[in-house]
């Protein structure tokens, strides 16, 4: 079995991980410059050689180096030195930039009928009653065919549920004016931090991720640096495109090597204060996208930061140095050494602390799925050029820069909902003329006995009647409600 040629030991000995094992996922883990980012950019060249497209999260803005062939330095002679170890095959690698606000790539779009009510609700860090609401809209949009492209969409919604909250079709309830007004003061605000500028149209195809030039894998990368100033809507990001992947991909078992490897830098921010019902959700996905050929690799400072249902789903580990100078980072330590194989000839809690830039302990499954005893070794180094690299030209796939650099705004809930809004307003304008000319009939005639009141349902009133006339009619046009998966995102069906 094939493996890559990530790292080596003081006795020649080189290690990295099996490529029919690498949809096993892993973890790449270490305190604040030990050499996580190095690691990633060598895992990530590797894969392109093989041709396997990646994606990876730029949250600094210093990997956007891999389409420019690196090239000697006095410290990398060294290094390579004490290695017994040649230069590096310096080339570059073919690169898709991407970014959600269209500055440095290529924009990120995805609908909010797309993200759905589970994800939207943590985005906008609702409570357990508007976060019930908010699916209640949904599954009201969904069953009528309301597409929720963009903001202005899920803000029809509100405001007319919030005119409508007591007359709303069966099934439905009735919806609390208080919590909807709070929904909407979220959106409100998400929209002055231009987070609305994320949904909308051409909403991204995943597909559009796999590409390869020259037998090389494309290496998709985000530009993340400004996104991440926003960790709810990073980490929200993060967890929609894992579910997009999800409910994309078909099921292809046990491929000889990967379709395709995500890299999901600061991943601690995914389960920062995550639900029990989210963080079910997401494990379920972890665990069975890998037969979608898929590989999701976490990125973080700590093995701690990941939840330990999704933690012990990652067999490929690459630990770089930690630090421990409180009691809580002694304790995180300990774990973190108890996560490792064991190897009689290395005391892994003490290596932890004394790895320096570059060094690594590392773990692969072999052949068979099987962890491998833990090693210390030496990170290798990198083919392209390190660190920020300016002029490059981020735009520079026409095909993909005419499918999605301009926004689109079609017809959606925004006009259908403006339209029964002014036919109710013509219904209530009207009715009003009728009750005058009613009054004025009674105050003409004699009055009678009053007749006895009937019991049962109170009928509509007239604006009642043009609101679910409206409604019935969208469901005849749509023929079917949307479907949902996992993480509470659409079905592609």
């Amino acid at each position: 079995m094939e493996k890559f040629r990530i790292a080596k030991k003081s006795n020649g000995t080189y290690f990295g991980p099996c490529l029919e094992m690498i949809n096993r996922h892993g973890l790449i883990s270490g305190a604040t410059g030990t050499g996580k980012t190095i690691t990633m950019k060598l895992f990530v060249e590797s894969l392109s050689q093989k041709g396997i497209p990646t994606f990876v999260v730029d949250v600094k803005g210093d990997l956007n180096g891999f389409e420019i062939a690196g090239k000697s330095s006095d410290k990398l002679v060294k290094r390579l030195e004490m290695l017994a170890e040649n230069l590096p095959d310096f080339q570059s690698f073919p690169v898709q930039y991407w970014d959600l606000f269209g500055e440095n790539g290529l924009p990120i779009r995805t609908t909010i009928s797309d993200m759905g009510p589970l994800l939207l609700s943590r985005l906008l860090d609702l409570n357990d009653v508007q976060t019930s609401i908010l699916h209640t809209l949904f599954k009201l949009a969904d069953d009528e065919g309301l597409l929720l492209l963009d903001f202005k969409d899920i803000k029809a919604l509100v405001d007319f549920a919030y005119a409508n909250s007591t007359s709303l079709p069966e099934g439905y309830g009735s919806l609390n004016k208080a919590s909807l007004s709070a929904i909407m003061r979220q959106l409100n605000v998400f929209e002055q931090q231009k987070v609305s500028d994320f949904f909308g149209e051409q909403a991204l195809e995943i597909e559009d991720f796999i590409g390869f030039d020259e037998g090389k894998g494309f290496i998709n990368l985000v530009d993340a640096s400004k996104l991440f100033m926003n960790p709810k809507l990073y980490s929200t990001f993060l967890l929609w495109l894992l579910s997009e992947l999800y409910e994309t991909f078909p099921e292809e078992g046990d491929l000889e090597q990967p379709k395709m490897v995500f890299f999901f830098d600061e991943a601690h921010l995914i389960f920062d204060k995550i639900s029990p019902v989210l963080l079910n959700q997401i494990e379920q996905v972890v665990r069975l996208i890998r037969s979608k050929g898929i590989g999701i690799y976490f990125v973080t400072q700590s093995p701690t930061d990941i939840p330990d249902s999704v933690l012990g789903q990652l067999g490929n580990r690459i630990q770089h140095g930690l630090r421990a100078y409180t009691a809580k980072e002694i304790k995180q330590l300990k774990l973190a050494a108890q996560g490792f194989r064991v190897n009689p000839e290395l005391d892994i809690e003490k290596a932890l602390l004394e790895l320096g830039v570059g060094e690594a302990l590392v773990s692969f499954l072999d052949e068979k799925g099987v962890p491998e005893v833990t090693e210390r070794v030496q990170i290798l180094a990198p083919s392209s050029a390190f660190g920020h690299v300016d002029g490059v030209d981020c735009f520079k796939n026409l095909s993909l820069k005419a499918k999605y650099q301009l926004p689109l705004d079609r017809e959606s809930a925004f006009e259908k909902l403006h339209e029964v809004a002014s036919k109710a307003n013509s219904a209530r304008d009207k009715g009003k003329d009728t009750d005058k000319d009613i009054g004025k009939k009674e105050s003409a005639t004699p009055k009678k006995q009053a007749a006895p009141k009937r019991r049962g349902r109170k009928p509509d009133t007239m604006v009642e009647k043009v609101t679910k006339s409206f409604l019935s009619s969208l469901g005849r046009s749509v023929g079917s409600s949307l479907a949902r998966g996992l993480l509470g995102t659409l079905k592609k069906l």
